[in-house]
């Protein structure tokens, strides 16, 4: 049975950053980080390919940033400049096989196992 085990969510103010991880107990073509706020359906936030492939939703451009560690089937999603509007659960979601971009995987759907989520709150 596949584990991936979120750790870093938290209790920030606007404008900090924060830095979640995922250890997954499989090596994994594609990873991606998704969020679910309150009421609202889980989104792509964003995507890494093991070749180093990434994507990211419109949302977080140029604020977050997602990078692996392959040795340790391990990803990371660097959050800055966080936002009230970043408040929510966030996922760490994988798929054994892929083929070209990140870009390609940003549908839940496409994933085969999911961490159990961990909770950024952003304060104003």
């Amino acid at each position: 049975q596949v584990q991936l085990l979120e750790s870093g969510g938290g209790l920030v103010q606007t404008g900090d950053s924060l830095r979640v991880s995922c250890v997954s107990s499989v090596s994994s073509a594609v990873m991606a980080w998704f969020r679910q706020a309150p009421g609202k359906e889980r989104e792509f936030a964003a995507g890494i390919r093991g070749s180093g492939s990434t994507a990211y939703a419109d949302s977080v451009t140029g604020r977050f940033t997602i990078s692996g560690d392959n040795a340790k089937n391990t990803v990371y999603l660097q959050m800055n400049s966080l936002k009230p509007e970043d408040t929510a659960v966030y996922y760490c979601a994988g798929k054994r096989v892929g083929f070209g971009g990140a870009g390609r995987y940003t549908n839940p759907a496409q994933y085969e196992y999911w961490g159990q989520g961990t909770q950024v709150t952003v304060s104003t």
